[in-house]
């Protein structure tokens, strides 16, 4: 178990001050943690800073799903379809506590854009061009065969439907895992620090002033030299950009906002994915079904509106949770929904590409339907858009973009040349992630020599390191800090865990995302919180005060995602 905690955050600080770095990355999100996976991979020296949480935006706020992209072959988007089913099939195989099949229920009603033949059609298609890999074949179902698989579903109009394949993920816990990645690899990363303003050498950035928001204000300052800079901020592209170049900057962004809300999923019970289709717009939205988190919930969602200029000011309306409530009740008529039903709720800002200023600065080096990357001021490399399921080769394709950038800038004498051996393309970085089936069978193993038995629910979360929770459990049973709750009996064990190896600083980091106990319940883990407190004040070596004031910023920040917004 490497240490990828407050502890090696401190030590990345110091890094930053000490060295100067091939590749800093701004931004901690899927997108930034993958470029500095592959870039560490390749034996590069990386930083990366991240001024929230890692994966504290866009990146935690998914639908949590790893899909082919069943809707893109309407647009005859083969290759983006092949790609997403070909990196599917890999993390299903490679990660498979992070990343799980899930069916796909598609009611087909009557008034739909698409009939049962063309979604037949697509179907097929969607199969082949995963190479039959799928975790299942889809298959065509009659009215009373559907109705069968969910009786909750409305009947009225109801013409059959099909059941196909993709998968669920965990999306900040699979975040964290590509950040260990790049930090066993030598990647120096630190959360909670902010990327202030760019360092200039001539007509270069060349690194920037990054502050710890940790310390006081006015103090924790740094210089994170770098010969090259790569933006991977999402929806604050836009925000950063301007700071790179006031008033020249043109604008990339249309960001989307997008609503979530959550279900208990006893109450909202169903055997996989429904995929619903809403009359008003011709979209789609989707009831997800997650039993692995918390106790079990229902993931309904996405509703697709505009976002406020500043993505963090983006909340929940009340016209966010009638769009879905309206359709889950023309659905699933006879569950009788409302909202108070609603555990939980969350809202996130899609990073999606707008016409690039007025058009005058020429087309974007490198596009596709689903990221974009370019030159930015000063040499820096900004890439927006992105998704999870190609997080991989997208990463790849933004470190080649980078080093073949490097490259035209080292034959003008503008930064050293690179050692040729790091400038070779990779068939892709491996992930690394000790959570490969080989790893999780020898985890089997140890615990049966050990004459122990590892908890699903451990398993489930942790793979191959299930069992070093059981050994943090055991370690600290002599310290005063509570007993856990009943039903969760690891979850001390599970924050300490998170503190040693996925870098928690703070108890959000816990509640919101490595953990999910807020997205979960209805209380949000609330009646845990000061059982938690103390129990990150004695990991931290801290005192009552700082367990108190730890206390009262949870709490701060639990009233302030408020259920909805009229900032919306």
């Amino acid at each position: 178990m490497r240490d990828f905690s407050f502890r090696s955050r401190e030590a990345a600080l110091r890094k930053f001050h000490d060295e100067v770095f091939d590749l800093l990355i701004i931004g901690g999100g899927i997108t930034g943690a993958a470029v500095a996976r592959d870039a560490a991979s390749r034996g590069l020296k990386v930083a990366l800073v991240e001024r929230g949480d890692f994966a504290t935006g866009t990146s935690s706020r998914s639908s949590k799903l790893i899909h082919g992209g069943l809707r893109y072959l309407q647009n005859l988007e083969f290759s983006l379809v092949f790609e997403s089913l070909s990196e599917r099939a890999f993390l299903l195989d490679t990660v498979p506590h992070m990343v799980r099949p899930l069916p796909f229920y598609f009611p087909v009603f009557e008034g739909d854009p698409h009939g049962r033949m063309v979604l037949g059609m697509g179907m097929w298609l969607y199969d082949l061009l995963a190479l039959f890999r799928s975790p299942g074949m889809h298959k065509g179902f009659s009215k009373q065969r559907l109705l069968k698989e969910i009786p909750s579903l409305r009947s009225e109009g109801l013409k059959g439907g099909f059941r196909y394949f993709d998968a669920s993920m965990w999306d900040d816990v699979l975040t964290i895992a590509t950040l260990r990645a790049a930090h066993q690899n030598g990647a120096a990363i630190a959360n909670y620090t902010e990327a202030v303003g760019p360092l200039w050498t001539g007509d270069r950035i060349t690194g920037f002033r990054a502050r710890d928001l940790e310390k006081p204000l006015g103090s924790g300052e740094t210089d994170i030299r770098a010969h090259q800079v790569i933006s991977c901020v999402g929806p604050w592209t836009d925000e950063l950009g301007q700071r790179l170049a006031p008033n020249r900057w043109k604008k990339w962004l249309a960001p989307s906002k997008g609503v979530h809300i959550v279900f208990d999923l006893k109450r909202l019970s169903v055997p996989g994915a429904v995929v619903m289709t809403i009359p008003e717009d011709g979209r789609i939205c989707f009831v997800m079904p997650r039993p692995d988190l918390g106790q079990g919930v229902a993931i309904v969602g996405t509703t697709d509106g505009p976002s406020p200029q500043d993505p963090g000011e983006a909340g929940i309306s009340r016209s966010d949770i009638d769009y879905l409530m309206k359709q889950l009740r023309r659905t699933f008529p006879s569950l009788h929904l409302n909202d108070s039903d609603i555990i939980s709720a969350y809202v996130g800002v899609r990073p999606l590409m707008g016409p690039l200023g007025d058009g005058s600065t020429g087309p974007l080096q490198k596009v596709s339907r689903e990221h974009h990357i370019d030159h930015g001021p000063g040499g820096t490399v900004i890439v927006a858009g992105g998704k999870y399921t190609t997080h991989r080769t997208m990463a790849e394709e933004i470190v080649d973009f980078a080093i073949s950038a490097r490259k035209k800038d080292a034959r003008k004498g503008k930064c050293p040349v690179l050692p040729h051996e790091l400038t070779k393309p990779r068939t892709r970085a491996p992930l690394n992630l000790n959570a490969t089936r080989e790893a999780v069978e020898a985890c089997h193993i140890e615990a049966a020599r050990r004459r122990v038995e590892i908890p699903e629910e451990l398993l489930n979360r942790y793979g191959a390191e299930a069992l070093t929770i059981l050994d943090i459990d055991l370690e600290s049973k002599g310290r005063k800090t509570g007993a856990d709750p009943e039903g969760f009996p690891y979850l001390a064990a599970q924050l300490r865990y998170s503190m040693k190896t996925e870098m928690v600083v703070h108890l959000e980091d816990f509640f919101l995302r490595r953990q999910a106990l807020f997205l979960s319940r209805a209380d949000h883990g609330s009646p845990w919180a000061e059982m938690l407190a103390r129990v990150w004040a004695d990991e931290r070596g801290l005192g009552e005060a700082e367990m108190k004031s730890e206390l009262a910023r949870l709490h701060q920040e639990f009233g302030r995602r408020t259920f909805i917004s009229e900032k919306a």
